[in-house]
């Protein structure tokens, strides 16, 4: 649905959260390269849009109300979010000089990877990055042929030839339509109802699938349905879900605006762990260097 005028422009808002941490609209706009009376105004007119003062104005310098303190917290995270979007979206140009191709798995690349890049770019603004998407399988099969200098894969096995460290822990989420039979179960489903049940699902070489058929197989479900429908993206899987076209399994990464929104609802399934690994993987026997080491190292910071 299209944004509300408001928050179309987060540069306002950006430029408020500078006063809060600056302590005056002239020192705000000096490190936004725009002149104080231009600053001023900008924060004027936004105070007319949300239709409360948000800065008490002395001659010694700026500070926020109570309501400019609330409305700095919630803008906060939209100009972080921003600023990964926009260094995100930069990665998808392959140009001819990139210093660092990266090659991830969905999750990892719509969920994670841009956050990473945006702390990447702190230790190297001026670094080209090409971001490779596709499934943990396309993924190996890249850094292995050497197109990728690093890759994250979400899948429960190495394959042969990479090395493999985790960075980080994912939850996979059994997910359904509002309304279906499984959400009146106040314990939720066992493993075998779910290893029976079709699902809508990724491709086979997907790591979410794979993780998933592991887990149930360690839990003793030899027979597991084929896939109702197969998709390749997780956002047409979620939509079809909402649609009503069956139950699903996602990484928890990957819902949680449906799940706080009650676009979709979650199903516990009873006894069965549904952890798994994010790992980055390069060749063996080959040592990071640069800008790939630091991404590495990042990544399992954050983790």
């Amino acid at each position: 649905m299209p944004l509300p005028p408001l928050v179309t422009d987060l540069t306002s808002f950006d430029l408020l959260l500078s006063v809060a941490r600056l302590g005056s609209v002239g020192r705000a706009a000096e490190a936004h390269r725009i002149s104080q009376p231009a600053a001023s105004a900008r924060l004027r007119q936004l105070e007319r849009q949300v239709g409360v003062p948000l800065l008490h104005r002395t001659p010694h310098g700026s500070t926020l109300t109570e309501a400019g303190a609330l409305v700095a917290d919630w803008a906060r995270t939209a100009v972080d979010a921003a600023a990964a979007l926009a260094v995100g979206a930069a990665a998808l140009r392959t140009t001819a000089d990139s210093r660092l191709v990266v090659a991830a798995s969905q999750t990892v690349a719509e969920y994670l990877l841009p956050g990473w890049l945006v702390a990447l770019r702190r230790t190297y603004p001026d670094l080209s990055v090409a971001l490779q998407a596709g499934n943990s399988t396309q993924v190996a099969a890249r850094v292995l042929a050497g197109d990728a200098g690093l890759g994250f894969v979400e899948g429960p096995d190495t394959p042969a030839g990479l090395h493999a460290e985790t960075v980080a822990e994912d939850q996979l989420v059994a997910l359904v339509a509002l309304g279906h039979p499984w959400t009146r179960r106040r314990r939720g489903i066992t493993p075998a109802e779910l290893a029976a049940t079709p699902l809508v699902s990724r491709e086979a070489e997907s790591g979410t699938r794979r993780a998933l058929e592991a887990a149930l197989r360690e839990h003793g479900c030899d027979s597991i349905a084929a896939p109702m429908l197969e998709l390749s993206s997780t956002t047409a899987i979620k939509h079809a879900v909402a649609a009503g076209s069956g139950p699903a399994v996602l990484s928890s990464l990957a819902v949680t605006t449906e799940l706080a929104t009650a676009t979709l609802a979650a199903v516990p399934v009873a006894g069965l762990p549904l952890r798994r690994s994010l790992r980055v993987v390069w060749p063996n026997g080959r040592q990071l260097t640069g800008p790939a080491r630091d991404l590495y190292t990042i990544a399992r910071r954050a983790g």
